[in-house]
């Protein structure tokens, strides 16, 4: 719905918000933070989607249905890249499939914008995304935050895209196991806030040297820790800030 600082898109757009813990890598996520603000703000799409647990803001697991933000991006005359529920999860079980529909109907009447999906819910977006449109401008993705997680992989790697990426973001793990195997771009970053957990430079190596080995466009986005711009997205002397192309 907005400009963003995020380095790898030009713009949020959030016709959810809300969400609720799933694994390791959603206990320090920023939307929580961000939208226990907006509440605090007045922000009446934001209310109740976050509790008060040990000092901090958690999800309540309620989600915001926002009829009024599918007009948005008619409103863009110019082609921007579009982060699709930075506040939330698509495929969150809570969001009817009909809404998804509704939300693929605005992207497919909008094709000078391109669209990123990112899900920690893969699975579910298995079940979903088949029924729906191939739409050359929407780019599908899911989190990896550490082994644990590399299922979500597998899962996404069985999703019709024009583009399939993965996020690994926040990185709390080596994932060397990991197989990239149609997987057309892959983000990796450290986590950042108050409480951020470390990331080891060799966890990072090894994903640049799955992306070398299979094809696949590598940007790093950031190191994070307490003062994410001071820590940088340097890498070996360098910034990578590959971008991949669509295979529709």
């Amino acid at each position: 719905m907005a400009e963003t600082s995020i380095e790898w898109t030009d713009a949020t757009w959030n016709p959810v918000a809300g969400c609720t813990i799933l694994t390791a890598g959603c206990t320090n996520c920023y939307a929580m933070r961000m939208a226990a603000r907006l509440e605090a703000m007045g922000v009446e799409k934001y209310a109740g989607l976050t509790r008060k647990s040990g000092g901090r803001a958690k999800w309540t697991g309620k989600i915001t249905l926002d009829r009024n933000a599918l007009s948005i991006p008619a409103s863009w005359s110019k082609p921007r890249q579009v982060f699709v529920n930075s506040m939330s999860d698509l495929f969150h079980l809570d969001v009817p499939p009909e809404f998804i529909s509704e939300v693929w109907q605005v992207m497919a009447d909008t094709p000078r914008h391109t669209y990123q999906i990112l899900t920690k819910r893969p699975d579910r977006m298995i079940e979903i995304v088949p029924d729906l449109p191939k739409l050359s401008n929407v780019w599908l993705g899911t989190s990896v935050e550490d082994s644990r997680v590399l299922h979500r992989i597998d899962e996404l790697r069985n999703v019709p895209a024009a583009v399939r990426f993965i996020s690994f973001e926040p990185l709390i793990g080596s994932v060397a196991g990991a197989s990239l195997k149609g997987i057309h771009w892959a983000i990796v970053g450290g986590e950042s806030g108050p409480q951020a957990r470390s990331m080891e430079p060799i966890w990072v190596d090894e994903i640049e040297r799955m992306c070398r080995g299979a094809g696949t466009a590598f940007f790093f986005k950031q190191w994070g820790g307490r003062n994410k711009k001071a820590a940088g997205r340097m890498l070996n002397g360098r910034t990578y800030d590959e971008m991949p192309t669509a295979s529709v």
